[in-house]
């Protein structure tokens, strides 16, 4: 599946966003709605990836400190490349605007993905909205 990646604010790019963080947080791993949003999207540089018919089917933000959160890919684009190609642009973009490094609070099932893309865990297992997660980091 091939996606294009794009790039902007939460105002330009939500109506895409949301959706599928809803369908990936909130339908499928049950986390609660008002988990879901929180206001520092309002800060942050998004990424949206869409299919051939410019269907919304993954994201991912930046954070201003250099956290990468909220990475969210539909089931049916999963094990294409979608998620390594929105976290790539993350990453260059914090790359580009000087940070060192970026982190991340990864749910565990997914560590080998970021494990792959060059992340190394830091510290423990611990609880987010009832998912095990662990922090991760990545020097540029």
């Amino acid at each position: 599946m091939t996606a294009s990646i794009v790039l902007g604010d939460w105002a330009t790019l939500q109506k895409d966003v949301q959706p599928v963080r809803y369908a990936v947080f909130v339908v499928e791993q049950k986390i609660p709605a008002e988990l879901e949003w929180d206001i520092n999207d309002t800060v942050c540089l998004h990424a949206v990836a869409y299919d051939a018919q410019q269907q919304a089917i993954g994201t991912g933000r930046l954070l201003p400190d250099g956290h990468i959160g909220r990475m969210a890919v539909l089931a049916q684009a999963r094990g294409v490349g979608v998620g390594a190609a929105i976290l790539r642009q993350l990453m260059q973009q914090a790359k580009q605007r000087g940070d060192a490094c970026v982190r991340l609070n990864a749910q565990q099932s997914a560590e080998h993905f970021y494990l792959k893309e060059g992340f190394i865990r830091d510290g423990d297992i611990f609880m987010e909205a009832g998912i095990p997660h662990i922090h991760m980091h990545c020097f540029f």
